[in-house]
């Protein structure tokens, strides 16, 4: 190419801007054999030359760039007159990879798309997966340990130490969830469609990421009364750790092929639950392990570097989308075309109906799935079961969820061979996990299945089991003792407290019990002393330290409802004593013992939790069995129906049943084999369900439409719990209310069979296709 071929050449490149309309801030820059023109930043158009043919333009350096002929350039430098529209500029130059040779304007998400899955070697499109499933891997620490686990707790009892009672402390620690959620569910849609427009997926994840993982990790400096600090920490995290989850789940589209989402999203899913199990069980052994509260502040301070580090795969392996709109007009501002196009979104819902259509049954049956991981330790607590209990059950569900999440990701997939061995395993489980844990029940011996034992009775002498409040019969009171009532607002709870309470010296308060464990609830303040704990005459021993129980009641504010439990070797009936031993706290102003009520709680439970997990592998290797073997034979035509719809609704199927097993549960066997129930639908039913909605979502506006997503999850954490509390409080207990859940996967499922895939589909890459043909001009 001479001289004389730059005219033909910047006239093309001129051409390109006329036809878009746009002859201002255009960069030309060379790269071997390549020239990029840019325009405010963005490519908008390449040209390939043949290997080996560099131009040979003539030096213009010493020319001022406004008399500058159009045929005069230097390597790395293209210059044009302003007539004609563009402007000297100098640049090193981009070399795109994995792009065949061709002319073309600025490419539209879904044009991009399909460039980058069919141009890119299969080695790095695995990279980008790998490194995409390794974000859920990052924050799933938060969902378990900040979410789940520890955080709650050491609010309640940490953090909110000085706030007037634990009932105060939950109900900030409720608002705080939700003053996180709502801001996300309000912004995550607007911010969404900024991201679509202005090419930011990645930049806005990358924001919302910081924010969430400064937020954990300055948790680190939350002690005893801070409960101020750890609510704004916490709602700064819930936030960054929400919003970047929306522009996470914008990025799958743009990461796995069409028939590869379904795989991709259940991957990520199961590297979540590896992840944040591995770094909860070590917090749980660093809170174990180290002194007071340096154990949940370190943990905090892990969740964030596990969360930083972690995340940094996807940061430096999975690429930018390309922006998915044509350039904005002279004057327009990009929040502004971003509420409007949200705004036209919403007013041509019919367009998108199908879509809407799976967002309302979305809503619907995720209510109960978030209801049923919200409510589960709530509900175990009053079937009676403990603390260590509870925390390895969600030990269980992260790391049995696992292999199954892989499984449901399968089981859609056309070109997966094993289709029918999956869903013969899910079937099975479906019905071998109830029968099997109801028989366990029923004939095997009470202490292997902690059968729930009958309660201790009142007898003449003593009362039975339950709470026995100050001011009912039953206390006996030695010495000079005060009643005094609490109101309700200041307890943040429904009623008034009573409490009793004496600064004497040698003050005694006793009550005779049937039972054999105990739960003292009193009041702690700046005025209280120390108490000493007898039970038939003899002191209680603390079997940490082999020292007598001794309860130091001094708390810098007023809190009420605090508790300590107690136990005796053997059931039957005691007589415990609380007794002022006129010693204080070197920070009390007084000698104060306060007491509101003793509760008997229930029998414990025997059980060999080696024999009931024994049973749940064993039983988990013959349905392995049984479908390795018939699997083929009895379900190959059923596994052939099977898409991610169908996948979905079993999982709902296997949800409902949980809901009916949840009513009638009341053994230790029974609890363990319904957790490995919900471990085998909970990470694939919403894996699919994230997989599905990218499937009817215009890959150009994945962030717009994964921010309508994000709504639908979040209000999902809201009228679930609401409606539960509902029947709870209707009914005077939690069964009922786990029964009601039922409606949710029911009528989810069914507004889910009505939906029409296909044509949502369609109507998503006739957008696609839209987008391009507006940007090609």
């Amino acid at each position: 190419m001479n001289d004389s071929g730059a005219i033909p050449f910047a006239q093309s490149i001129y051409k390109a801007g006329q036809a878009m309309n746009m002859k201002n801030n255009w960069i030309l820059r060379q790269n071997n054999s390549r020239f990029l023109l840019y325009y405010k930043s963005q490519i908008v158009k390449k040209i390939w030359l043949s290997p080996g043919r560099h131009p040979p333009w003539p030096a213009c350096d010493s020319v001022h760039r406004e008399e500058v002929p159009i045929n005069c350039a230097t390597p790395n430098i293209i210059c044009a007159s302003p007539k004609d529209g563009f402007r000297m500029a100098r640049g090193s130059g981009i070399t795109p990879s994995g792009m065949n040779p061709i002319i073309t304007r600025r490419m539209s998400m879904a044009t991009m798309n399909l460039a980058a899955h069919s141009g890119i070697e299969q080695r790095e499109y695995k990279r980008r997966i790998w490194a995409w499933t390794m974000y859920d891997w990052a924050n799933s620490a938060f969902a378990t340990t900040i979410l789940a686990a520890v955080l709650p707790v050491y609010y309640s009892q940490v953090a909110g130490a000085t706030l007037p009672s634990p009932a105060r402390a939950t109900a900030y620690w409720s608002t705080g969830l939700s003053i996180s959620l709502l801001i996300v569910a309000i912004f995550s849609p607007i911010l969404g469609t900024i991201s679509d427009i202005m090419r930011g997926k990645k930049r806005f994840l990358a924001l919302f990421f910081s924010l969430g993982v400064v937020g954990t990790g300055l948790m680190v400096l939350v002690d005893s009364g801070d409960w101020l600090l750890a609510s704004i920490l916490f709602i700064v995290a819930r936030i960054g750790f929400n919003a970047a989850n929306v522009f996470y789940d914008a990025l799958l589209p743009h990461v796995a092929r069409e028939e590869d989402r379904d795989s991709v999203s259940s991957r990520g899913y199961a590297m979540g639950y590896l992840g944040g199990g591995i770094l909860l069980a070590i917090n749980i052994a660093m809170i174990q392990l180290l002194p007071g509260t340096l154990g949940p502040r370190l943990s905090f301070l892990s969740v964030a570097i596990w969360w930083a580090v972690f995340a940094m795969p996807l940061f430096v392996r999975v690429p930018e989308p390309p922006a998915a709109t044509a350039h904005l007009a002279p004057g327009q501002l990009v929040i502004a075309v971003s509420f409007q196009r949200l705004w036209d979104t919403i007013k041509d819902i019919r367009r998108y109906r199908e879509l809407f259509k799976y967002l309302v049954a979305f809503l619907i049956y995720n209510d109960g799935i978030g209801t049923i991981i919200g409510v589960a330790a709530i509900y175990g607590a009053e079937l009676g079961f403990g603390s260590v209990e509870l925390i390895l059950a969600l030990l269980l569900v992260q790391f049995v969820g696992i292999p199954y999440s892989l499984v449901f990701g399968r089981l859609p997939s056309k070109a997966e061979t094993h289709r029918p061995f999956y869903l013969a395993f899910v079937l099975f489980n479906l019905v071998a996990l109830p029968l099997v844990g109801i028989a366990g029940l029923r004939y095997l011996p009470a202490e292997v299945v902690g059968r729930p034992l009958a309660p201790f009775p009142a007898t003449a002498g003593a009362v039975g089991q339950g709470t026995h409040l100050v001011s009912e019969a039953g206390f006996r009171f030695t010495g000079r003792w005060e009643s005094t009532t609490i109101q309700a607002a200041e307890l943040g709870q429904g009623q008034d407290a009573t409490y009793m309470q004496s600064a004497e010296p040698g003050a005694r308060a006793e009550i005779p019990f049937n039972g054999q464990r105990i739960k003292l609830v009193h009041s702690t303040g700046p005025g209280h002393g120390i108490w000493e704990v007898e039970i038939d005459g003899q002191p209680v021993i603390d079997e940490d330290n082999g020292q007598p129980v001794r309860i130091d009641g001094y708390n810098p504010t007023e809190r009420y409802g605090v508790s300590a439990s107690l136990s005796v070797h053997e059931p039957g009936e005691h007589t415990l004593a609380i007794v002022n031993t006129a010693e204080r706290n070197p920070s009390s102003r007084g000698t104060i013992l306060a007491l509101e009520a003793v509760e008997v709680l229930p029998p414990v439970r025997q059980s060999n939790l080696g024999t009931i997990i024994g049973m749940i592998v064993g039983l988990e290797l013959l349905g392995l069995l049984l479908a390795f073997s018939f699997g083929g034979v009895f379900f190959t035509g059923l596994a052939e129906k099977i898409d991610t719809r169908n996948a979905i609704t079993l999982a709902l199927l296997v949800y409902a049943v949980i809901a009916v097993w949840g009513f009638f549960l009341n053994s230790v066997i029974e609890f363990w084999f319904l957790a490995w129930m919900v471990a085998i639908v909970q990470g694939g039913s919403q894996a699919l369900s994230r997989s599905l909605f990218s499937s009817m979502a215009p890959s150009a506006k994945s962030g717009e439409f994964f921010g309508l997503f994000g709504i639908m999850e979040k209000f999902s954490a809201i009228l679930g719990p609401l409606i539960f509390a509902f029947a709870a409080t209707t009914f005077g207990s939690s069964r009922p209310a786990v029964l009601s859940l039922i409606m949710f996967f029911l009528l989810g499922g069914c507004l889910l069979t009505r939906v029409d895939i296909a044509r949502g589909k369609q109507v998503a890459q006739d957008e696609d296709r839209a987008l391009l043909k507006a940007v090609e001009g």
